[in-house]
């Protein structure tokens, strides 16, 4: 059997680079295969919090029932907040919960997409656990334990890119939102992809 050439094998790992980015880039959420995912039985939407202002983690005095110790979301994220709350109505779906970390540009993400239309659920369990808060491994079961047990309407969790990368592999830029499901197995797999503009 011949051996690759160099050139052989470069263009390969070419290959392979740009189909692996293409893979991580976001969808556009219209793509029928996202509209479908987030159609199925079972399905959620683990959704990164909208855009904040910059910085990363949290401030060092950082409190939990004190929005002002904590990175909030900025102008921009709240209205690409409520842009995913009118992309969602515009294709007829409706949520039967919503949750959200405890964190505040989580929640006000939460709430400026839905606008009272929904009750947002404060869950311990979508919380970042960055910075050595939280308790990863707790957390992180009882989300997948969640997951597992869904087996009707949609629903929607906002949470941090720490939260979703941990459950998935996968990472998101702020507002992008993954659609997961449990497969037969009770295993949490991803079903698509997407950010709304």
């Amino acid at each position: 059997m011949r051996s690759a050439t160099p050139l052989g094998i470069i263009c390969g790992l070419v290959f392979s680079l740009i189909q692996a980015q293409a893979l991580s880039q976001p969808i556009g959420a219209d793509d029928p295969a996202v509209l479908s995912a987030l159609r199925e039985p079972g399905a959620i939407v683990l959704i990164r919090h909208a855009q904040t202002v910059s910085g990363i983690g949290d401030p060092a005095h950082f409190r939990l029932d004190d929005c002002s110790t904590q990175r909030n979301l900025s102008q921009e994220g709240l209205a690409q907040s409520a842009r995913f709350g009118r992309w969602l109505v515009s294709h007829g779906l409706r949520p039967k919960r919503v949750r959200s970390s405890q964190w505040c540009r989580c929640l006000d993400t939460a709430t400026a997409a839905f606008a009272g239309a929904i009750a947002v659920e404060p869950w311990s369990a979508l919380n970042s656990f960055f910075q050595g808060h939280g308790n990863r491994d707790a957390q992180l079961a009882a989300a997948k334990a969640e997951v597992a047990r869904n087996r009707g309407g949609l629903e929607v969790w906002v949470t941090h890119q720490v939260v979703i990368s941990s459950l998935t592999g996968s990472s998101v830029a702020m507002g992008e939102f993954l659609v997961v499901k449990a497969n037969t197995s009770g295993q949490l797999q991803v079903l698509g992809r997407g950010l709304v503009n």
